[in-house]
């Protein structure tokens, strides 16, 4: 990993940490017109992350953690308005949808789950077969625990 600019040892990690999370982001909630400007932020190196929430035009709460955006997430999706702009234009990626970036699944007892978990689920299975007693405990104390989803 290469850092430019001057930084150096943690500075460097950091920036390529906050790199790859910039990269990563999905442009939910926006109209195609904001989302070509996001993107073109992305692309030139001109995005930056808030350091903390702003405030909602709508419900006036410190609830805006998207750069760039002017309306909260909830009130977004409940007026059917682009977060950035405002306007009553197509939402190109609905905020709900945003929300499941992985395919949600429904379990047999009526918990939904994320693909992700499954995938680990299997892992341990698979595991089990070669263990004995003590990979069973692992596996129910894995079922057990409650994952949840961080903002980027």
């Amino acid at each position: 990993i290469t850092c430019f600019g001057g930084y150096t040892g943690q500075d460097c990690a950091k920036a390529v940490g906050t790199k790859q999370k910039i990269n990563a982001k999905l442009h939910d909630g926006v109209c195609q017109h904001c989302k070509g400007i996001l993107e073109w932020r992305v692309k030139f190196s001109k995005y930056k992350l808030l350091s903390k929430p702003k405030k909602c035009v709508k419900c006036l709460q410190k609830t805006v953690k998207d750069p760039y955006h002017v309306i909260c997430r909830p009130c977004a999706g409940k007026l059917e308005v682009c977060a950035k702009c405002g306007k009553e234009e197509e939402i190109v990626i609905p905020i709900d949808k945003g929300q499941d970036r992985t395919e949600s699944v429904t379990t047999k007892s009526g918990q939904e789950s994320s693909g992700l978990e499954d995938e680990l689920d299997f892992d341990t299975n698979f595991s089990s077969i070669d263990g004995g007693e003590d990979s069973d405990v692992l596996e129910e104390q894995f079922k057990s625990m409650n994952f949840e989803r961080t903002e980027i």
